[in-house]
């Protein structure tokens, strides 16, 4: 079996004008299901469009409808398979912040981990089946990360699924949750050409406005997992 993750980002890393950063995404089982949902997004951002009035080389993300169609959006994704991952900043150390690099690496822990918490759920609730997982294929929305910081997250995520992990402090081995896959694959995307990464953006903008107005438990459903940092 092949699953499909999609994710998208919200809000600014930067912890002295900003309190919260999120990650937002869906996941998908099945090449069957992947198609469905592209057609079923498809014809939600279709009404969308025509509410908005939106010319068609306007996207239907976000930044660019209105409230009501975002939470209209929203709702159209109520039985789809979500995550996300909410940072409140001013609790993260602030040597994080120094430079570039120490920031991608803590943006792709918590990537990892809040996909892990999402896999974790499902296995737990024997929705899924970690034997039977084959592949699985990462899109997010491109954004500024170097060539070199995209293969670093490609080798944690494997790590994290495929290889499993050593925690070098405690001499500990943590395997892998699916140890039978072949593959994994990240790719960074042009939303305009990829329907189900505007899915997340809608997701990761609704989770930032929750976390804002502290309303996140009214979001957090069986389908749902929302992972908060940092842990303490």
């Amino acid at each position: 079996m092949n699953i499909y993750v999609y994710s998208d980002e919200s809000g600014v890393f930067d912890k002295k004008h900003n309190d919260f950063f999120v990650y937002g995404g869906i996941v998908i089982f099945t090449t069957e299901n992947h198609e469905n949902w592209k057609r079923k997004y498809k014809k939600a951002e279709q009404t969308i469009r025509k509410i908005e009035k939106l010319d068609k080389d306007t996207e239907v993300k976000a930044t660019n409808i209105s409230n009501k169609s975002k939470n209209k959006l929203f709702r159209s994704l109520n039985k789809i398979e979500k995550f996300g991952g909410i940072i409140y900043q001013p609790k993260v150390l602030d040597n994080i912040f120094e430079n570039k690099k120490s920031k991608q690496r803590y943006l792709d822990y918590i990537f990892k981990i809040c996909v892990k918490r999402k896999f974790e759920d499902l296995i737990n609730k024997d929705i899924l089946n970690p034997e039977n997982v084959e592949n699985i294929y990462f899109f997010a929305d491109e954004h500024s990360t170097a060539t070199n910081g995209k293969y670093e997250l490609t080798e944690g995520l494997e790590q994290e699924f495929k290889f499993g992990t050593n925690n070098w402090n405690y001499s500990k081995f943590f395997p892998p949750i699916f140890p039978s896959m072949s593959s994994i694959s990240l790719d960074y995307c042009n939303s305009q050409r990829k329907i189900l990464i505007r899915s997340a953006d809608i997701i990761a903008n609704k989770l930032l406005y929750s976390a804002k107005k502290k309303i996140i438990p009214d979001l957090q459903k069986d389908n749902f997992i929302i992972t908060t940092f940092p842990n303490n």
